[in-house]
């Protein structure tokens, strides 16, 4: 199945989750994931089903001031 991840084309087993998504991305944590825009907990990753054509955004916090 095709998910984008970060904006970028990534390839996945069907039946794959958010956290083979996680595994396959090149981004260091931390940092948040979200499904289609929609916020996922850590904890809840490897019960996250994904589907053909899912955006994961995984988001790095951002420190300074």
């Amino acid at each position: 199945m095709k998910v984008l991840v970060n904006q970028t084309l990534v390839y996945l087993n069907d039946g794959a989750t958010l956290a083979d998504a996680v595994a396959a991305a090149p981004v260091p944590p931390p940092f948040a994931a979200a499904v289609n825009r929609q916020f996922v907990p850590k904890t809840s990753y490897q019960q996250t089903p994904l589907t053909e054509g899912d955006q994961i955004d995984l988001i790095a916090p951002v420190v300074g001031g």
